[in-house]
């Protein structure tokens, strides 16, 4: 399975936190497009319009296995995907901005 690490993403990259909608109202990273894994099928359009036509798609979850799933599915639909390792946890735990809704300070369910 691709992976890539917390600390090899860059601001600009492109991610989809594929956690529930507790998960994502607790905190999430800044700029994610947010598909819950229950609703990642119905809502597969959103992904296609959103994501990079040439760029890499960074799936997320809280600490991989969601996000590993829907990464080897993209992978399948011919989408360069990558499952980011160790998830939202890594990502808090490494000092990256982990924001609310209203932009506010939040933190990994």
């Amino acid at each position: 399975m691709p992976t890539a690490a917390v600390a090899d993403l860059k601001d600009g990259d492109f991610l989809l936190d594929v956690r529930e909608d507790d998960e994502w109202g607790a905190g999430h990273a800044e700029g994610a497009l947010h598909i819950p894994l229950s609703d990642f099928v119905a809502r597969y359009g959103e992904l296609t319009e959103a994501a990079p036509q040439d760029g890499r798609v960074h799936v997320i979850c809280r600490s991989g296995g969601r996000s590993a799933q829907v990464t080897m599915y993209l992978v399948q639909q011919g989408i360069d995907a990558v499952n980011v390792d160790g998830g939202m946890q890594v990502w808090q735990a490494a000092g990256r901005p982990v924001v609310t809704e209203d932009g506010k300070p939040g933190f990994v369910l």
